[in-house]
């Protein structure tokens, strides 16, 4: 099998080199409204690997571990180290207030038993809750496990600028998975400035809104019952901020339009643009765009090639989310 080279990253000072395109691996799990069989889960991890992508992004919950044991399954047949990150802390065993240090390693243990590893590459606290994270405890229970080999490094996925600060104040962490997108520009001010100065490594998460930007949703277009997009939109889940952004979905539609209509450049698709403006952000490490198809796998890939976005398309975009896009954003910030 023939690889295209990828831009690389280090993720965190500490940590390992990622491609700054990664996949996430949330509809391998068929949380999200499209039930992937085990031949289209392995067709979309042989096209990110042949398209020079070695980071996979999954969770525990990702399908009640149906993600980590297919990419399980899809390390044994691959011959390219492949980097994987996982998550912890949304289970129904813990969530929102039942975290032990015992639940910890017996989750741990599982993930290592779906993926088939001896050692976790990186292992995230997945959202939980502000006060734990204040606490800190959680964090001596990671650097337990990181001691005796259980994982290799530990980071968080957090909701909000506060809680990505507090976790930053922790001694070891190599990283922070945030949503960061064209919409959700708050973290260009404090946050990022302080990862990069601190060596902690950004994965971005959500890069295109829940498909919002890539410019192909429209007012009849419709989600399936079980697809969080049409179960979450005004946050009855969970955080609201983790489906479109946060914006009402007619607002967003309206605000792509607007990029298309005055800010778009014809040499660039919507997708384009969404990633690209991310990676142009030098304290990224790896974005990880989800995708259901082997074109859309190519498609995200093919961003790590583009030259990066003039100052002034910077700007535009930046001025647009000031006056447009911030007051409508919902839920945890």
């Amino acid at each position: 099998m023939k690889h295209r080279y990828l831009g690389q990253n280090y993720l965190g000072q500490n940590g390992f080199e990622v491609s700054e395109v990664g996949l996430g691996c949330w509809q391998l799990g068929a949380d999200w409204g499209q039930d992937l069989s085990k031949e289209t889960a392995f067709e979309i991890l042989n096209e990110a690997v042949k398209n020079g992508i070695t980071f996979f992004d999954t969770a525990d919950v990702y399908g009640n571990g149906k993600s980590e044991a297919l990419i399980g399954e899809f390390l044994k047949t691959c011959n390219t180290p492949i980097r994987v990150a996982t998550k912890f802390g949304r289970a129904a065993n813990t969530y929102p207030d039942k975290y032990t240090k015992d639940v910890l390693r017996k989750t741990v243990q599982e993930s290592l038993e779906r993926l088939g590893v001896d050692s976790l590459d990186l292992l995230q606290l997945h959202c939980i809750p502000t006060e734990y994270l204040k606490e800190g405890e959680i964090f001596e229970w990671l650097r337990e496990l990181k001691a005796e080999g259980l994982i290799q490094h530990f980071g968080a996925s957090v909701e909000t600028v506060e809680e990505g600060l507090i976790c930053l104040e922790q001694e070891g962490l190599l990283s922070l998975q945030v949503i960061f997108n064209v919409f959700r520009q708050k973290l260009v001010s404090e946050l990022l400035p302080q990862a990069q100065e601190k060596g902690v490594g950004i994965i971005v998460r959500l890069p295109l809104a829940s498909g919002l930007l890539t410019g192909k949703f429209n007012a009849n277009t419709t989600f399936a019952e079980d697809d969080h997009r049409n179960f979450n939109r005004d946050g009855q889940a969970f955080n609201v901020g983790e489906t479109f952004a946060g914006l009402p979905y007619e607002k967003g539609l309206e605000l792509v339009d607007a990029i298309k209509d005055n800010i778009l450049p014809d040499e660039l698709t919507m997708v384009q643009l969404a990633l690209r403006w991310i990676l142009d952000h030098k304290a990224v490490s790896t974005i990880i765009p989800g995708a259901s198809s082997k074109q859309q796998v190519i498609g995200n890939a093919q961003v790590s090639n583009l030259n990066a976005l003039s100052p002034e398309l910077h700007q535009s975009l930046t001025q647009l989310y000031k006056e447009k896009v911030h007051d409508y954003i919902r839920g945890g910030y």
